[in-house]
């Protein structure tokens, strides 16, 4: 399946905000979004958390994370962000997704528009 980009706007949730936004790659596999710990700090972002995550390879890492806005493709939602390693690419997670009724055509490869966000 090919790789799909799609632009994404990332606000902390306290006031006085300012944002991040960059181009993601949308990756089912991950369950949260993730973009570079130093430009997130620039953007206002504070830490609010620690997981551990498991990565590709099996290998487990643990990440900080914030809680922010997501906005993309005219949606928007919120969620928990990982404060990634500088120079990694932005991802964005399934969870932003389906929570706006998001999904990825595996025909097409391309991004569409559930009829209506599932509650079952």
């Amino acid at each position: 399946m090919g790789l799909i980009h799609v632009t994404v706007t990332l606000r902390p949730l306290q006031r006085g905000r300012r944002a991040y936004e960059a181009d993601f790659l949308v990756d089912t596999g991950a369950t949260d979004s993730m973009a570079p710990a130093s430009a997130l700090t620039r953007a206002g972002f504070r830490p609010r958390g620690r997981m551990a995550y498991e990565l590709a390879d099996g290998s487990t890492v643990e990440y900080e994370f914030t809680l922010a806005e997501i906005e993309f493709m005219g949606e928007l939602t919120s969620g928990r962000v990982i404060l990634g390693p500088e120079k990694c690419e932005p991802l964005l997670g399934v969870t932003a997704l389906e929570s706006v009724g998001i999904s990825v055509d595996p025909a097409t490869r391309q991004l569409k528009r559930l009829p209506a966000v599932p509650l079952k």
